[in-house]
Parts: structure tokens; sequence; C-alpha cells
């Protein structure tokens, strides 16, 4: 069954966070995940949240989202989105 991982991100430094995206994408791909959703043009149609950026991947199950993320290949950048970019993340099963 699939899996989400859904990303409310606030990119602080668009310069510094550069170096992220390439190597991060290039990781998704390698463990069979797609971006389903990047964008920071939204429409709220209930409550107050109001996210900077959303972004949504899919993977193939809650395991393989989760050896991604615990992945060498996304280790090495995650440092650079947790300094900066401020950042909600969730995994979701998919139906």
């Amino acid at each position: 069954m699939a899996a989400y991982i859904i990303v409310d991100v606030d990119v602080k430094d668009a310069k510094a966070f550069e170096p992220y995206k390439q190597p991060t994408a290039a990781s998704v791909a390698q463990y069979g995940g797609r971006f389903i959703v990047r964008s920071s043009e939204y429409e709220v149609l209930e409550g107050n949240w109001r996210p900077k950026r959303i972004v949504v991947l899919e993977f193939p199950s809650i395991e393989v989202a989760k050896r991604w993320y615990d992945s060498p290949e996304y280790r090495k950048v995650l440092p650079i989105r947790l300094q900066h970019a401020v950042s909600k993340m969730i995994l979701v099963d998919g139906v």
C-alpha cells in the first residue's frame, strides 16, 4: 500500500537551501518514491492553516518511506533543510 510523506516547509534562506534539492530528489527516486506536490499555491477550505510550501511524496509503502528518510543518501543533505528551513512532516498510510 502506498504511503505519503507530507511536509509543510518554510525555507528561510533559498540560496543556502538550493544544494538540498537535487540530492533529495535523487534519493527519493532511488527509493522508489516520487513527488506528488511541490507548491506554495493553495486555497484554505477550513481552519486557519497557512503553510508556506507543501510537499507531498509518495512511496510504495511506509517501510520504504522510512528507509528513505533514514538512508545515508538523505541523511547527508538533511542538515541543510534543518538549518535553512522550518518544517513539519508526517508519514501516512495510503488507501
